[in-house]
């Protein structure tokens, strides 16, 4: 095997001396190419597909995908203000939090089955979680434990002593320093040799070494911080990089590079994720996948020169996607993807009214993002006290638990395999099954199609399928699969998929047989196979979900449908003497249900859901609003109760432009303490209300000073409803929702659903 670039320290000798061996007997030329590789003008379609299969990760890249499952922590002034985003105006004597205990953030985390947490060391706003040398904007500033305490250095200490690595996010955005008279974001200093890190009087580094970089103020001041955050806080293993700007001054430019090299150097165990060149986004903080996930990407320019945009295509990787650059040449590149998402609606605790997501729904984001060649990175946002939620922590435990039940027994254990085919020695079918991710089973080379089966130590009743490639020494080649199982005497195809990488979970119908079967239907060299687990998730019931209409009728139903289900409306909690639901539930003024799904032999019952409605639509009107696109897209859509239909400003012909504004009368007078806002659900942006108004009147004519004005953060990424209370009880019967701008400046405005919050609700 010829290894192109530096020697790679986690290949194996004994693995090197075998494929060695392997290829001098067999006559076989191996390349592989560690995280990059470019592609030639003259490289046929073929080629470059070929070359994209020999891309191996780099030794951190592949360390971090082992993390599987990591947490996202977003704490500071936005959870003691509301917010999405601050305004960098915020006093640090707001952050106060009563109780941190990052004890209870860690065992919370080791409950849930996570190895790694991220913290948002500085958001936007540009207020620190430790105890920085360069800037007052911190918990030094606060009142928290006298000014003395330390985020990071709280959970750096619990991480230790959980076993947990530790990464951070240090926003490169900086509102502070943009707002603040002597903030050095876009001050248009000069660019002029600087020293990383800057001393400062009284408080020496314990780490002695220091860098020349070319920089100018804000660039200096971030690879300061970089500096503290990196040998005071080590081991680092994830620098966490986004693009995100609320705003900018100045035209401050970043110099990646220089960060870089910083982090190389002082956390070479780090990955760099976003804008960087080590682990890419999603796409989408909804905890979305792909079909088919490939690792490698193409890039128009080395990685040295790339500047590393979001990428947000459903293709990024296929061998059609690659064909493209047949006669222009670029690079292939090892860049694979974490899944972002939050427990909440939204990134920072707001209140105890906010949406949480549920056991069901983060476990079937886990198995699409670990089970789908991606790292799950899931957001728990502590509260004002410093503690997770209860009702977050509760769903970490259930995750947690449930993941451990189905994955502790490996009914694969004490199987044997057999193949279609084998490469030699080193590479018998027996290598999948072995226990050891460093061997594997492979075919003869040209081999695109392949079988590998399995034989059982006897017939195992099973509903989950795991595979990996060898992805550290071969890359990844697999681009079509299927499993099937042995079922009274036949083979029964249980599951397909497209692509494998690191890891593919199949979740297939519950099934006993004693031999399994993956076929690859399609590689794009021979491909491999490292290691193979077959489980047993036990079947629960699903919890109930809920749907209102706009007169109010509350529909509950299960997928799948079957279980029984008991409700209560009084607050209660459901039992086996509750009423039976069988009908919709007619709530106009709102109020509570909880209910939950009872198997028919009434002998298991699931988790008790709770969801709350407010005053229902029935009776609202739209009076007026400022533009339509009919047929489909107009006004009554943002108050008939559908998620999925729109209102949306006229777009065709001349677009007016912003502000925008809808009328409703809500029928009679109510008392409001806020309003509702869901965006168009249909993964379009287009008018989604970034900055807004909104106002309420008793008549509809005399309007007063807007009940609130803001700006929906954040809200292209992550579409959430949105919530805002006001600041202050008002009375009326009519709200007038003012959109001032949209997201990516466009001129339209658009809304799924608006709603509002009384204070007559039951």
């Amino acid at each position: 095997m010829k290894i192109i670039a530096s020697p790679r320290p986690y290949l194996s000798a004994s693995l090197v001396c075998l494929i060695a061996l392997t290829a001098a007997c067999r006559g076989l030329a191996d390349e592989v190419y560690r995280s990059s590789v470019a592609v030639s003008p003259t490289d046929t379609a073929q080629q470059i597909v070929e070359k994209a299969a020999r891309v191996v990760p780099s030794r951190p890249q592949l360390e971090w995908q082992r993390c599987e499952y990591i947490c996202f922590v977003h704490f500071g002034v936005n959870t003691f203000t509301a917010r999405e985003w601050g305004t960098g105006m915020e006093d640090p004597k707001i952050f106060n939090p009563t109780n941190l205990d990052t004890d209870q953030w860690c065992r919370m985390m080791k409950a849930a089955g996570m190895s790694m947490v991220i913290l948002t060391v500085k958001h936007h706003d540009g207020f620190c979680l430790w105890q920085t040398r360069y800037t007052d904007h911190s918990v030094a500033s606060s009142p928290w434990r006298n000014g003395k305490g330390d985020v990071l250095r709280d959970l750096v200490t619990s991480c230790q002593k959980y076993g947990l690595k530790v990464g951070v996010y240090l926003s490169p955005a900086d509102l502070y320093q943009i707002e603040h008279p002597d903030g050095l974001y876009g001050n248009l200093s000069e660019y002029t040799e600087r020293t990383i890190p800057r001393p400062v009087p009284g408080r020496p580094f314990a780490d002695k070494r220091t860098f020349t970089f070319r920089a100018d103020d804000y660039n200096e001041y971030f690879m300061n911080q970089l500096f503290e955050l990196l040998t005071e806080y080590g081991p680092i293993h994830e620098v966490w990089f986004d693009g995100a700007h609320p705003k900018r001054k100045g035209g401050q430019t970043y110099t990646h590079p220089q960060w870089y090299d910083l982090i190389r150097t002082l956390a070479p165990e780090a990955v760099i994720f976003g804008k960087g060149p080590d682990v890419r986004w999603c796409g989408n903080e909804a905890g979305g996948t792909r079909q088919a996930e490939w690792s490698v990407v193409p890039l128009p320019v080395s990685p040295d020169e790339f500047d590393w945009p979001d990428m947000t295509d459903t293709d990024l990787g296929s061998a059609a996607r690659l064909a493209r650059m047949a006669g222009k040449g670029g690079w292939l590149h090892w860049y694979p993807a974490e899944t972002n998402t939050s427990i909440r609606h939204g990134w920072f605790w707001r209140d105890e009214q906010q949406f949480v997501k549920s056991t069901e729904e983060i476990l079937d984001i886990w198995y699409r993002s670990v089970g789908g060649n991606t790292v799950f990175l899931l957001n728990i946002p502590p509260n004002r006290d410093g503690l997770f939620p209860e009702r977050d922590s509760k769903v970490l435990e259930e995750v947690g638990q449930i993941l451990r039940q189905t994955f502790a027994v490996d009914l694969a254990k004490g199987a044997t395999a057999a193949a279609s085919a084998t490469r030699g020695v080193g590479f018998e079918a027996s290598k999948a099954i072995d226990g050891d991710f460093d061997t594997c089973w492979m075919p003869p080379e040209g081999t695109t199609q392949a079988e590998l089966v399995m034989t059982l130590a006897g017939a195992k009743t099973f509903n989950r399928v795991m595979f990996q490639e060898q992805i550290q020494d071969f890359g990844q080649r697999i681009a079509r699969f299927a499993v099937d199982a042995m079922v009274d005497g036949r083979w029964q195809q249980i599951a397909d998929g497209q692509t494998v990488g690191y890891k593919r979970i199949s979740r297939t119908q519950t099934v006993t047989s004693d031999k399994i079967r993956i076929r690859v239907l399609d590689s794009r060299i021979c491909p491999t196979i490292s290691n193979v687990g077959v489980y047993f998730e036990p079947v629960r019931l699903s919890d109930p979900k809920f749907s209102r209409d706009s007169q109010g009728n509350v529909t509950i139903y299960c997928e799948p449908a079957g279980p029984v289900i008991r409700y209560t409306t009084d607050g209660g909690t459901p039992t086996s003497q509750s009423p039976i639901y069988t009908s919709p539930i007619p709530l106009p003024l709102g109020g509570t249900i909880k209910a939950v799904a009872i198997d028919p032999t009434g002998e298991t019952a699931g988790r008790v859901v709770t969801a709350t409605f407010d005053i229902a639509r029935a009776g609202w009107k739209v009076v007026r609003a400022s533009s339509e696109q009919p047929p489909n897209e107009t006004a009554a859509n943002a108050i008939d109760g559908d998620p999925g239909t729109i209102w949306h400003t006229q777009w065709s012909g001349d677009s007016p432009s912003h502000p925008h504004e809808i009328v409703i009368d809500l029928g009679k007078t109510y008392t409001l303490t806020g309003f509702t806002y869901l965006p168009r659900q249909d993964s379009q942006s287009n008018g989604t209300v970034v900055d807004y108004e909104f106002h309420v009147s008793r008549d509809g004519t005399q309007w007063r000073r807007p009940a609130a004005k803001g700006s929906f953060g954040n809200i292209k990424n992550n579409p959430v409803e949105q919530t805002v209370r006001f600041e202050r009880l008002v009375q009326g019967q009519f709200v007038r929702f003012v959109g001032l701008s949209a997201v990516d400046g466009n001129p339209w405005m658009s809304v799924a659903e608006l709603g509002v919050i009384t204070a007559d609700t039951p």
